[in-house]
């Protein structure tokens, strides 16, 4: 059954597992707190857990805004403890984490001011250690690719940039005076830098057009670092897509998309072709990659999506209005540009008593029951009411003259 992680803004983390009852729309949580908060200082700005395949399954890492930072272990019966905790003392009053990310024993934090930070989980024998970065200022979001080789990261007046995450943390020689004016120029990429994004050309009036991406995303994994699919969301409402391997510029720039102040979140969902998009308003959208058309929104929110997580068949999102939201998906149409005929909605809603300020999937697929299969029990309901129906021939027809049979659940 699916499981979520969140954290709010006094700092408490809790655990959201549901459960589905008899019928498809029926989903019922149980809610179990990892950690309580500790005041408005505590805040959890983001989260991230450990995936099914990387080793150290069941670890869950919380950042927050006092510039410290948590990683637990589920254990056992006994509940979650704490294995590691440290405090990044190069955030700064005015800054936040913007990245947080779990790849085997590692954990790579960053800050809106740029200071990266990998920590080594130690293990029987080792301990643990820690190596430090630092990237551009003004970063609004960072996210670590699905291999764990790369990184991307964006922000205002940044554009999107991909690193290769072992030569970021590479030992660096002193510049010389040469190097030092030959990096001034905005096109050089910096050491540990694979690929930058170019700026749209001038609008209509030869102005230049501002950068300001404020959510990112990963497409699809890959096995080469300098090849790369991303999704940037932008504070006008649009959305870009880029491929490192085709061109500097967006291939595609999608606009209007958020409809309140600009991008707020965005996730991958696990169909193909699917992705998740909240503005910083009340909405929520699935948006079909092959076009960049809405495929669908969710109605009945009455509150600023603050965070999505995307799991199998279905989405968790948070919001402004303390409540917690499941919602159901369904895949994008067969056919590009057909329209969609199922249309997700509001699963199940739980109120939190304070705002969650972030939310997550624990990354395991268990047994949900996803909408292909829901879709399949309704089929196989209906071949049974069929093959319970008594057959009448065409003398009973005859005779009855069109009368219809009434047939009794």
């Amino acid at each position: 059954m699916p499981r979520f992680f969140t954290g709010d803004e006094l700092g408490s983390v809790k655990s959201v597992r549901y459960t589905q009852g008899n019928t498809p729309k029926e989903w019922k949580p149980d809610i179990v707190t990892w950690q309580e908060g500790d005041g408005r200082a505590k805040a959890v700005q983001k989260l991230a857990v450990s995936n099914e395949d990387s080793g150290v399954q069941g670890k869950l890492a919380a950042a927050r805004a006092d510039g410290s930072a948590t990683v637990f272990n589920e254990g056992d019966d006994s509940g979650p403890s704490v294995v590691h905790e440290w405090q990044e003392p190069r955030l700064k009053s005015g800054q936040r984490y913007v990245g947080l990310a779990l790849s085997e024993r590692r954990v790579y934090s960053c800050t809106s001011n740029g200071a990266l930070r990998l920590t080594q989980l130690g293990n029987e024998g080792t301990a643990t250690s820690t190596q430090t970065s630092v990237l551009p200022m003004r970063i609004c979001d960072w996210r670590l690719s699905q291999t764990g080789d790369t990184f991307a990261y964006g922000g205002n007046e940044v554009e999107l940039s991909v690193w290769n995450t072992a030569q970021a943390f590479a030992s660096r020689e002193v510049s010389t005076a040469g190097d030092s004016k030959k990096r001034k120029r905005s096109d050089q990429l910096l050491p540990g830098e694979i690929w930058r994004a170019k700026n749209l050309s001038n609008d209509s009036l030869s102005l230049r057009q501002p950068v300001h991406i404020t959510a990112l995303t990963y497409l699809q994994p890959s096995s080469l670092a300098s090849h790369q699919q991303l999704l940037a969301g932008m504070q006008e409402g649009n959305v870009r897509r880029y491929d490192t391997r085709v061109a500097k510029r967006p291939v595609a720039d999608w606009k209007g998309i958020g409809k309140i102040s600009g991008i707020n979140s965005i996730e991958k969902g696990l169909a193909e072709h699917e992705v998740f998009i909240a503005d910083r308003g009340c909405n929520i959208f699935a948006l079909d990659l092959r076009n960049g058309k809405v495929a669908y929104g969710y109605k009945g929110l009455s509150g600023a999506v603050t965070s999505l997580a995307s799991s199998s068949g279905l989405l968790a999102s948070v919001s402004q209005d303390r409540f917690f939201r499941l919602h159901s998906t369904f895949p994008p149409p067969t056919e590009v540009g057909s329209q969609q005929e199922q249309k997700g909605e509001v699963l199940d809603r739980v109120f939190t008593k304070t705002i969650p300020s972030d939310v997550i999937w624990d990354g395991i697929l268990g047994d949900e029951r996803t909408d292909n299969a829901a879709e399949s029990d309704g089929e196989d309901a209906g071949d049974d009411m069929w093959e319970a129906m008594e057959d009448v021939d065409d003398n009973d027809t005859d005779a009855r003259r069109g009368k219809k049979r009434r047939v009794t659940e």
